[in-house]
């Protein structure tokens, strides 16, 4: 026999549901920062046995009260995983609230595939708080499995696993075993030029910005070691934006340039050599042929 089957990931932004994958695929997947709206698509992981086949998926958190088309179609990312799950986790965190008509609580009343509740970050609370919080949640949705972990300190993700190998349906493989997710190269150096942006700058600016890597060549150095050539536009909505990306005599982009370079080489394991532009598309986020451009 063998088990196979979509495990799609939701909950509010940054209640740690990028953190929760990487864990239980076990490679970095999906970039994490303590900042909000980190993940913007659909990201797909992969954990592949003899006689089984994971597909997680995690999304983007839902937002609220969404200010730009581009959230728009980050919530419709977000609200898609509803349609084509075998397996729904929907990841808590304690000292969140959610009111009887948020469109998550609605959506999840409503589910008709095993869904899990995780509540993640248990380790910055005590054990009482835990239980009080597992009684709570279980008495306004039946929830078919309660699972409490901390995705950053792995506590629990194993017993996690194990559940959802229970739950997964019989199914053939849908992807090569040997893949660990849908997306190109070139998507995940995008989001760690990304991440960088968002851990170096700071308000708005992070929010603004749109990683498109151009080119990707494979080469070697001078003394014949692998080299990969990569070039990356940075698109921001504002032309002060631009500015402030560049910094003072350039400064800035080069910081960002050789923080960006030693994670995509660490991530590729190879040296790395890696050229940044940045440029203005006005008010991108709100623009129906930008976004498409963009993936959105």
């Amino acid at each position: 026999m063998h088990q196979s089957g979509f495990v799609n990931i939701i909950g509010r932004p940054n209640v740690g549901k990028s953190t929760l994958m990487n864990a239980l695929v076990g490679e970095r997947m999906s970039i994490i920062t303590n900042k909000p709206q980190t993940t913007r698509h659909r990201i797909i992981g992969l954990v592949s046995g003899d006689d089984y086949q994971v597909v997680f998926s995690d999304t983007p958190g839902v937002i609220e009260t969404p200010s730009y088309r581009m959230q728009e179609s980050m919530n419709q990312f977000a609200f898609s995983t509803f349609e084509d799950a075998d397996i729904m986790m929907f990841v808590t965190e304690p000292g969140e609230h959610y009111a009887d008509d948020d469109p998550i609580i609605q959506r999840l009343q409503n589910v008709k595939v095993p869904f899990f509740l995780v509540i993640n970050k248990i380790d910055t609370v005590d054990d009482g708080k835990v239980l009080e919080l597992i009684k709570l949640w279980n008495d306004r949705i039946p929830f078919t499995e309660t699972i409490p972990v901390s995705a950053l300190q792995k506590v629990n993700t194993e017993r996690l696993m194990e559940v959802v190998m229970k739950y997964l349906p019989e199914g053939p493989a849908f992807y090569p075993k040997d893949q660990l997710t849908d997306r190109p190269e070139r998507f995940f150096v995008s989001e760690i030029i990304r991440e960088k942006i968002l851990l170096l700058y700071q308000q708005e600016i992070p929010y603004s910005c749109e990683v498109i890597v151009t080119s990707f060549k494979d080469g070697e150095t001078k003394k014949g070691e692998p080299l990969v050539r990569i070039g990356a536009e940075i698109f921001v909505a504002r032309k002060t934006q631009k500015s402030i990306i560049i910094g003072k005599g350039g400064s800035a982009i080069k910081k960002l340039g050789m923080e960006a370079r030693k994670s995509i080489e660490e991530w590729l394991e190879s040296k790395v050599f890696l050229e940044l532009h940045v440029k203005v598309k006005d008010n991108w986020r709100d623009d129906e042929r930008s976004l498409k451009h963009f993936g959105y």
